[in-house]
């Protein structure tokens, strides 16, 4: 199962994204994991029934409270019937999403989708700043595959162009969005949906898609996945998520997946017939859909060598 790992310092907006996503998730069987309740992140009127610690959540999701115990959380979700397609863990307002990201290599059933940090706009320069917070701020942004600068709407456009700037410095790495109530599509934060399909890109939806752009790209030939993925993570190309199928130079089928500046290239478990191609998702006027073709194109001139003589 993918695991996006959803962090941020107080106040930063994680549940507002974390109930957007919920409304949002379109038939995806999503599991959430806090690190306590308290005061129940998930909107009320999202909530179908309790039971302990579970949350039921309209459209088959479900929050369950993990408290000091991830792994034997994660473990229990792996047993549930049917299992959930994709696992958001929304960690405490001080925790570092590196450790807990790297904690999924200990388990068989998950694997990490992506890393995403919101950040307070209005305060995130002041707290990097700051002798007691600027440790656990930058450290967490540093962790990061994708940054969402939350409340952007109420700063000038002065700050947000430093903030965005001392974010890159501190997350050069990540890909960043500025954006209000954490207004950011599922299919960015998610990708566990992304499936290419003939006939163009996706059908983002909702008001918080229009700032968004995406493309569907065929890739009939064979290519070299590995290099094909390090050239779509240019940030010059402006992707913040791609995903598709592609065959290998041995005719294999794989599956591409890239967030920010990490891609991951692996077997896919796709049946021969299903359809091989691209999906890439970027910001209207910041992502390069024309750049993008020619290097889905030019790496599908590749061939593959042929196999050395012996002496």
């Amino acid at each position: 199962m993918p695991v996006t790992v959803i962090a941020g310092y107080l106040g930063a907006g994680k549940t507002t994204l974390v109930n957007r996503l919920l409304r949002h998730a379109d038939g995806l069987r999503i599991a959430v994991l806090v690190n306590e309740f308290g005061e129940l992140p998930i909107d009320a009127d999202l909530i179908e029934s309790t039971d302990g610690n579970v949350v039921a959540i309209a459209g088959g999701c479900i929050c369950c409270s993990y408290g000091s115990d991830l792994m034997a959380a994660m473990m229990d979700l792996a047993k549930l019937s049917p299992r959930p397609q994709h696992v958001l863990i929304e960690t405490s307002g001080v925790a570092l999403p590196g450790p807990v990201a790297a904690s999924l290599s200990l388990l068989a059933d998950y694997a990490l989708d992506g890393t995403v940090v919101l950040a307070d706009t209005e305060t995130v320069l002041r707290q990097g700043r700051d002798r007691y917070l600027a440790d656990t701020i930058t450290r967490q942004l540093a962790d990061a595959d994708f940054v969402i600068l939350n409340k952007a709407d109420l700063v000038d456009a002065e700050t947000l162009v430093a903030t965005d700037a001392w974010v890159r410095s501190v997350a050069p790495r990540a890909s960043i969005v500025a954006t209000r109530q954490a207004a950011v599509p599922l299919d960015v934060i998610v990708g566990s949906r992304l499936a290419p399909q003939r006939g163009g890109g996706l059908n983002l939806g909702g008001p918080a898609a229009t700032a968004f752009a995406s493309d569907a790209f065929d890739v009939p030939a064979p290519c070299d996945p590995t290099a094909l993925a390090a050239a779509l993570t240019d940030p010059a190309l402006g992707i913040l998520r791609a995903k598709g199928f592609v065959r290998d130079l041995d005719g294999q089928r794989v599956t591409i997946q890239i967030v920010g500046a990490r891609r991951e290239v692996a077997p896919s478990s796709r049946e021969p017939g299903d359809h091989v191609g691209l999906v890439a998702i970027g910001l209207k006027g910041r992502i390069d859909l024309s750049a993008i073709a020619e290097i889905v194109a030019a790496a599908q001139s590749v061939t593959k060598p042929p196999p050395s003589s012996a002496a």
